[in-house]
């Protein structure tokens, strides 16, 4: 349930730095972290009103954050963030990357009858206005927000950048205002990029009226070289109420998510799990 500033080990980096501006060297590992230290203490959040839109937080003082969901239901929230930096949209522009939509993924979701929740930066929204359309009229997916550029909402947060204290609840609403013109149905679920949070940025953040989106299993799809490793890390690690971090932008920063997706969710329904979303696994 712990998520925070620093993740412990190896996979977590590699999953959550799926969308930064460097790749790391060498094979991704696949251990999951065992006690991820963080910086600020999740807070449990409010229960909207029921016509409020999932997700959103009358907290004042600061954002809650959800980890997992109940332990005691065997459900599994797939969720996948749509990340998109300056440094990817320039090799998008240059036609280094022929896409940061990964349409195929998409496919085997809908193929498959997969709800799942997805977290869209306000970059690749400008991007993809009308794909985000189509997937906001989907019923199997419901949208949140993952910032305007990825970039981290404390220091050092792996390669992303730094969004200045004086910014983020701007950044934060530009994502929403987006959305929100793009999706009548958008949540406020909302998901720091990196994992990246602290106390600082949960206060400044609560006047957004969001709840961030953790996870407790990250899915390892950031540079991986095939699909197996992201299979096994996925496989290995859920357990009731996991949240699963992928990634939905493909390219060079998540190659094989698609090939991926439809080996876990097999084998995961066969092992009895029901795939719900965000909203369904908290409801």
């Amino acid at each position: 349930m712990n998520w925070g500033k620093h993740a412990a080990v190896g996979v977590l980096l590699l999953t959550l730095v799926a969308c930064s501006n460097t790749k790391p060297i060498g094979a991704p590992q696949t251990r999951a972290p065992s006690a991820p230290v963080r910086t600020a203490k999740a807070i449990r959040p409010t229960m909207a009103p029921v016509q409020a839109r999932p997700g959103a937080s009358t907290r004042a003082t600061l954002m809650p954050v959800l980890d997992h969901g109940p332990r005691d239901k065997k459900q599994i929230a797939l969720t996948f963030d749509a990340d998109l930096t300056a440094l990817m949209r320039k090799r998008l522009v240059s036609g280094k990357v022929k896409s940061y939509y990964n349409k195929a993924l998409i496919d085997e979701l809908r193929a498959m009858h997969v709800p799942a929740t997805m977290f869209l930066t306000g970059m690749w929204m400008e991007q993809y206005p009308d794909i985000t359309r189509q997937l906001a009229k989907d019923p199997l997916f419901e949208l949140g927000t993952h910032t305007y550029d990825h970039r981290g909402f404390t220091k050092h947060c792996y390669t992303l950048g730094t969004v200045p204290k004086q910014d983020m609840l701007n950044d934060v609403r530009h994502a929403i205002t987006q959305l929100d013109q793009l999706d009548p149905h958008a949540t406020r679920w909302f998901r720091f990029p990196g994992g990246c949070y602290d106390t600082t940025a949960l206060r400044e953040l609560a006047p957004a009226g969001v709840t961030a989106v953790g996870l407790d299993v990250p899915g390892a799809d950031g540079f991986a070289k095939s699909p197996q490793p992201v299979i096994r890390q996925v496989l290995d690690h859920v357990q009731n109420g996991s949240i699963v971090v992928l990634h939905m932008h493909g390219g060079d920063n998540a190659p094989y998510t698609a090939q991926a997706v439809g080996p876990i969710v097999r084998e995961l329904r066969a092992r009895g799990y029901h795939l719900v979303t965000v909203t369904q696994l908290v409801s």
